[in-house]
């Protein structure tokens, strides 16, 4: 079993300066029929501004955000964002949110969440709301929101997403989520904790939320340093002690004080995906047989490191392998 072109999307993994390197995406994208192109938060051209310039190219391919941080903007106008997006690609669209870290939630508010978990409930509820057109009366520990009108607009479906790292979270989002997004998350760890936590808080009212899990690859080639590539991917994370707790907890000894060590640990456990093209497919595919249903690719490496040209080059070849190629 390999990865098929149902379930492979792309990332672009960097926060845009200009449209240029995020319309080269798009073009892969549309090109080779991806499932559908991800893009997280971005303080340089702002997230959604950049999406809605892709459906103004002609550039009208699937999207979701992976993730936006809560504390930027109030849970209604993220509802009306997502919406707006899906609207202007004509597209369906994940419009995917994260409660961010103590720091950045403490710097935009004056104080962290001291429950992140509901938070994002009490946010995602009111996204919902707005998307699914209903009026909210909601009065939360963290967000508020009464009477005010959702005005109609006709939009192709947008499912809610929420960023998803520990079981904690993972029942929070059956409870409220479309879609679980997971980052650098190991298939065995999805398998074993999220994928049962997420039906956990579904709690058999709806279907658990589906998996969808951003995972690094860049294609082993001569010359080319992959430890200095996972490293320079993924350094940020591997600082971070939400990130190296989980990994700790799937059988990766990263920790936050050494994110060197970490870049070897992820790449000697797959966590970064290296080989060839076709090896690269039947790793992706370990995670669909654990229960992810749309596997996110990531080139950061490569990106990072070698620039636009080498990192659309492996994406293409990866595709190819798992069959998302035209003819």
């Amino acid at each position: 079993m390999t990865s098929s072109l149902s379930d492979l999307s792309v990332l672009f993994p960097d926060q845009p300066l200009s449209p240029n390197y995020v319309c080269a995406f798009a073009e892969l994208v549309k090109n080779t029929r991806a499932r559908r192109l991800w893009l997280g938060q971005s303080l340089r051209v702002e997230t959604h501004q950049m999406l809605a310039y892709l459906a103004g190219a002609g550039l009208d391919v699937p999207v979701g955000t992976s993730v936006t941080l809560m504390p930027l903007r109030h849970p209604y106008e993220a509802g009306i964002q997502a919406r707006s997006v899906a609207a202007l690609t004509g597209q369906p669209t994940v419009a995917g949110f994260g409660a961010s870290t103590p720091a950045f939630v403490r710097a935009m508010r004056g104080e962290p969440y001291s429950s992140p978990r509901t938070a994002a409930r009490e946010y995602l509820s009111i996204v919902r709301d707005v998307v699914e057109g209903r009026t909210p009366d909601r009065r939360g520990e963290y967000h508020v929101l009464s009477s005010m009108p959702v005005h109609p607009l006709e939009h192709p479906p947008v499912e809610i997403g929420a960023g998803v790292l520990r079981p904690g979270m993972a029942r929070t989002a059956g409870e409220v989520a479309d879609v679980a997004i997971t980052w650098m998350t190991p298939p065995d760890y999805v398998r074993d904790i999220l994928v049962p936590a997420l039906k956990a808080g579904a709690a058999g009212k709806h279907p658990p939320p589906r998996v969808a899990t951003v995972v690094h690859a860049a294609v082993d080639r001569p010359g080319r340093n992959l430890e200095d590539m996972a490293h320079t991917a993924a350094w940020r994370h591997l600082r971070a002690e939400h990130y190296t707790d989980m990994l700790r907890q799937a059988g990766v000894m990263a920790y936050a004080d050494d994110p060197e060590a970490g870049a070897r640990e992820i790449l000697r456990h797959g966590v970064f995906v290296t080989g060839s093209p076709e090896e690269i497919a039947n790793e992706l595919a370990r995670y669909r047989r654990s229960g992810v249903d749309e596997v996110i690719v990531n080139p950061a490496g490569v990106l990072f490191t070698e620039g636009l040209e080498a990192s659309l080059v492996d994406l293409a070849e990866i595709l190819a392998a798992a069959g998302g190629l035209d003819d």
